[in-house]
């Protein structure tokens, strides 16, 4: 079973590129997804969430992702008191999803991960996949398709590992500064050259 770690900033075109590449066969394993399972209601982090940052509960008993998101993302302590409660339990979640897939004999795995290089999780693929696109681009990209504002994508933006160290952890960089069409051109590129061939 090959891995292969995909990453890049917030707004670089992780998704568009992991979707394409289980259209050419892969299995993916979503850490965004993992993520938002292990804070439904009745799990354990979302009640240390509740505890930890205020009112980031709805009525309803769900959480409130802006709301998190506004806090979290506030400062480099409120962050690391975010991911100390929530990455360990996607961690364990994962290898779980890792093993199921192993179990199977699924060829290639798809780890679609953010913050893959900032966690030291680069050990747990075989290769690492950048998606890359200038800070601008993204910028307009969360404020256009997500609903930002400018402030909080480029807040979001800061929050992560800067370009320079994300593209020196990569095996393999995909520039997505231009069309969709263009991007998936160089996904397909990178099965036919480097999956099938390794």
């Amino acid at each position: 079973m090959w891995k292969i770690g995909v990453t890049g900033g917030i707004g670089s075109g992780k998704s568009t590129v992991s979707q394409r590449l289980q259209d050419l066969g892969a299995v993916i394993i979503d850490a965004d997804k993992v993520a938002r399972e292990i804070v439904e209601p009745g799990q354990p982090a979302l009640k240390e969430l509740d505890a930890a940052f205020a009112g980031v509960l709805n009525e309803d008993g769900t959480l409130n992702r802006a709301e998190l998101a506004r806090q979290a993302f506030a400062t480099p302590e409120a962050t690391e008191k975010l991911n100390s409660i929530t990455h360990p339990r996607i961690r364990e979640r994962t290898n779980a999803l890792f093993a199921q897939a192993e179990q199977a004999g699924e060829d290639v795995v798809v780890y679609d991960m953010p913050l893959l290089i900032e966690n030291g999780e680069t050990s747990r693929v075989d290769h690492v996949l950048v998606v890359d696109a200038p800070d601008e681009v993204r910028v307009r990209r969360l404020v256009e398709s997500r609903g930002l504002d400018e402030s909080d994508a480029k807040a979001r933006i800061k929050a992560q590992i800067d370009r320079e160290s994300r593209l020196a952890a990569a095996d393999t960089v995909l520039d997505n500064g231009g069309t969709v069409d263009e991007l998936l051109a160089q996904v397909d590129q990178f099965w036919s050259k480097t999956v099938a061939n390794r």
